[in-house]
């Protein structure tokens, strides 16, 4: 166990400061244990492979509920070892220490805090692996967690893990798998891997298709598409550690989904099950692209409340003739799909970037791996959803023009945020020119578009 605990009738009062309620939780640990076919004496491993924002809060939060079963359950989270913290994030960390009293006092406690001092002055360096251990994700300072088991050999891991947790960019996600697919070789049972990544590839042989980061686990692993899920959700990793109420999907087979819904179930996290696996998941890479268009508007026009609704109006009409090509039923999305859209808008880190570059704060050229916020994964969807729409395989007719067309032609945003961020054709500035349609279409007039044409392109899924 990391971290002390102490009980106090019947709660569990961490070293982070959070209580829980002891109530239920060995009962639902013991369910899964069961369906695991978990011996007595037996742990179950549960291993979070990536410790960005959310993969460090996903962790965090097995890790307040369940770490304290010590002789039932071992939860560990691997990341690189190596990554130097710079002074100026040491400094802001020192602050943060001080201004939380039960984090100071548990550092003290753990005499862990003279080199959080040391760093402060400049007289040490401190590791993303080592601060971790001390419940801070370098990703997202300000939310101290509690203390994690923190592993930077990714075969110590992985190789005996029950459980793992994708909390990799989907950028990362296929590498290191593939290299995951070695150390499981020789193993006899199957695991079951959760993945919170939003983000997809595209491919264009045979057909022009979409890969998501759970059908990159499955190639490169070999695990059974049944074993391999998605949890997603309108939510801000910070913001469920710190228990506002929030709630996701874990989306897969009914033989794993269920059961894991209801172990991951907390109070303040609602956990719902969906069988619609990739169509989830891709839903969860196409609003981080429009979200970086949203950042650059509020930027631009210095938080207009009214340009802001303009564009929301443009990209969900967008977003929504997208889902028409994706999924036979696209109204059983919209509600997802627009609140997860919603929360990226208002605080989601490809939101941020949009804004940093629109400012000038941010530049191109240092790529999309932003120190203090991880990979901005929209940046990413922006490309592969570029390319996958432009393919004139997908041809759909034109309204105005009468005429077959790649169904990036009627998505005017994407496309100026392709010539934005890959091309580097435009500057910010370009994405307020894409609102203001000279043809004078109405947003819903691409909805209606997409509702009245056979639209529906199964094989963009990988589909027959």
């Amino acid at each position: 166990m990391v971290g002390s605990i102490e009980v106090k009738s019947g709660n569990y009062v961490y070293s982070n400061g959070n209580v829980h309620n002891h109530n239920g939780l060995e009962e639902k640990l013991d369910e899964l244990r069961q369906i695991l076919g978990k011996a007595n004496g037996d742990l179950l491993r549960i291993v979070c492979v990536g410790a960005g924002a959310w993969g460090s809060v996903f962790a965090a939060l097995l890790q307040d509920s369940y770490g304290q079963f010590r002789d039932k359950v071992q939860l560990r989270i691997w990341r690189r070892a190596g990554r130097a913290v710079d002074r100026a994030t040491a400094e802001h960390l020192f602050e943060v220490i001080n201004s939380r009293e039960d984090v100071l006092r548990r550092l003290i406690r753990r005499c862990a805090y003279l080199k959080y001092v040391e760093a402060r002055l400049g007289d040490r360096t401190l590791y993303a692996d080592e601060i971790l251990k001390d419940g801070f994700c370098l990703n997202m300072i300000d939310t101290p967690l509690c203390p994690l088991k923190v592993v930077t050999n990714l075969q110590e891991a992985v190789w005996d893990a029950d459980v793992v947790i994708n909390g990799l960019p989907s950028t990362e996600t296929r590498d290191v798998f593939m290299e995951i697919s070695k150390y499981w070789k020789e193993r006899l049972t199957v695991p079951i891997i959760i993945s919170l990544a939003k983000g997809i590839e595209a491919e264009l042989d045979p057909v022009p298709h979409i890969i998501t980061p759970t059908q990159m686990i499955n190639r490169a692993t070999g695990i059974p598409v049944e074993n391999i899920l998605y949890l997603g959700g309108p939510n801000i990793a910070s913001e469920i550690y710190n228990k506002e109420y929030a709630n996701a999907r874990i989306c897969g087979s009914e033989k794993w989904r269920k059961p894991l819904a209801k172990f991951l179930r907390q109070p303040h996290f609602i956990v719902w099950d969906n069988s619609d696996l990739v169509t989830h998941e891709v839903m969860g890479g196409l609003k981080n692209v429009y979200a970086i268009g949203a950042g650059m508007v509020a930027a631009l026009t210095n938080e207009s409340a009214t340009s802001k609704s303009v564009y929301f109006a443009h990209c969900t009409s967008e977003m929504i003739f997208i889902t028409y090509l994706l999924t036979e039923e696209p109204e059983r999305l919209a509600g997802p799909l627009l609140a997860d859209t919603y929360v990226t808008l208002l605080k989601g880190r490809n939101a941020w970037y949009g804004q940093m570059i629109a400012k000038g704060e941010l530049s191109l050229d240092m790529g999309d791996s932003i120190s203090g916020k991880g990979t901005i994964q929209g940046v990413s969807a922006v490309g592969a959803f570029y390319e996958l729409l432009s393919q004139s395989s997908l041809n759909v007719l034109h309204p105005g023009e009468n005429k077959p067309v790649a169904p990036v032609e009627l998505c005017p945003i994407l496309k100026t945020l392709y010539k934005i961020l890959i091309k580097r054709e435009q500057g910010p500035m370009a994405i307020l020119q894409a609102l203001r349609d000279e043809n004078l279409n109405d947003p819903r007039d691409r909805i209606e578009i997409a509702q009245s044409h056979a639209f529906y392109r199964p094989s963009l899924l990988g589909q027959p």
